[in-house]
């Protein structure tokens, strides 16, 4: 997997990319309460400690809420999304994500494959190693927030004013207040980004990505249980259910999208960009423009891009003519012959990354 593509493409989300962020992020603990007294830092070594945090054999179960308004690749779309995580501590890990309904998708990496069961169609996949699945596909990440929180912080900093904004407790953790703040010179619509940071292992336990004028995040995601200890060594191992075919996954296709992405099924999304400004551009096959919705009766309105004419604005430029979705945290430009362009970003730099890429 390219770790600056997976990175990168965090960066343009205004977020951790795909359910990477689950386990960079852990919801407050009881408002009013309060913050605790913690030794004093600054935010270097903060940000240092974080670079070089190790993860203990832990437990916990993490919560999305999802206000961006755009569907990013690997995104949960809907609040409420759900996941459990478990780690041994050694490269082990075991991620239950709640899907639709009953549905549920679990990743077990035993310490020499990754397998993905997905309850809905009762499939299994087997990918070589803990971090050969395609991007998309939450592997090692969802169980090493330290080695998530490297990437972003790490590629973020450069463009960005650290500061330290008090103390708060994230699962009833105290936590250290790193804020993010894009310099002067990044075109963004985000104001910031906010990583409480666990004083006791130095993980990121919270990220809420803020925009230009809300008091509310726009991405919120987070563990509401987080415990540290050994956990039972069964939960590592995997042995596919009766009845399953198992498929050997290929490192270089793409993830099945998220669901309420569909649109987005079949495009190889590449990074143009870097920092704030970074943009996710790609191309949708020709046919799913034309193709109906699932649901629809078939006619028009029903395609995607009787879709795009509803709720995006017509636009025309050096790209050609095409739709621009915008929302408080981010913009969508749809070109009539299938180019997307996606980030948290006005619409002129979406424009520029089409250009390029």
């Amino acid at each position: 997997m390219d770790r600056k593509r997976t990175a990168l493409g965090i960066a343009a989300a205004g977020t951790a990319t795909g359910v990477v962020g689950l386990v960079l992020l852990a919801t407050p603990a009881g408002a009013g309460a309060a913050p605790p007294e913690l030794p004093a830092t600054t935010p270097e070594a903060l940000v240092g400690s974080v670079l070089t945090a190790e993860v203990p054999a832990m437990a916990g179960t993490v919560q999305l809420t999802n206000d961006l308004g755009l569907p990013i690749p690997g995104l949960p779309s809907s609040d409420g999304h759900m996941a459990r995580v478990f780690a041994d501590g050694d490269g082990r890990f075991r991620v239950a994500l709640e899907d639709s309904g009953s549905a549920e998708r679990t990743i077990v990496a035993d310490g020499v494959n990754t397998w993905i069961w997905d309850t809905a169609d009762r499939s299994v996949t087997k990918f070589e190693g803990t971090g050969a699945a395609p991007d998309g596909v939450p592997t090692d990440k969802l169980a090493d927030p330290a080695t998530a929180a490297r990437e972003l912080v790490a590629l973020m900093q450069k463009d960005s004013t650290i500061t330290i904004d008090g103390t708060a407790r994230v699962a009833d953790r105290p936590v250290y207040q790193l804020v993010l703040t894009p310099k002067p010179t990044e075109r963004t619509l985000l104001r910031e980004v906010r990583v409480s940071v666990d004083e006791a292992t130095r993980l990121p336990l919270r990220l809420e990505v803020l925009a230009n004028g809300q008091a509310e995040p726009a991405l919120s995601v987070g563990f509401a249980e987080f415990d540290t200890g050994a956990q039972d060594p069964a939960l590592f191992r995997f042995t596919p259910p009766a009845g399953t075919t198992v498929t050997e996954g290929e490192a270089d296709k793409p993830a099945k999208p998220a669901k309420g992405n569909e649109l987005l099924d079949g495009v190889d999304l590449k990074v143009v960009g870097e920092g704030w400004d970074t943009v996710l551009v790609g191309k949708v096959p020709g046919e799913a423009l034309s193709t109906p919705i699932p649901g629809g009766a078939g006619r028009g309105e029903n395609t995607a891009t009787g879709l795009l004419q509803q709720i995006g604005q017509e636009v025309t430029g050096p790209f050609g003519t095409g739709y621009a979705i915008t929302t408080k945290v981010g913009t969508a430009l749809v070109t009539t012959d299938g180019r997307v362009a996606v980030g948290a970003v006005p619409q002129q730099v979406l424009a520029e990354a089409l250009a390029a890429k």
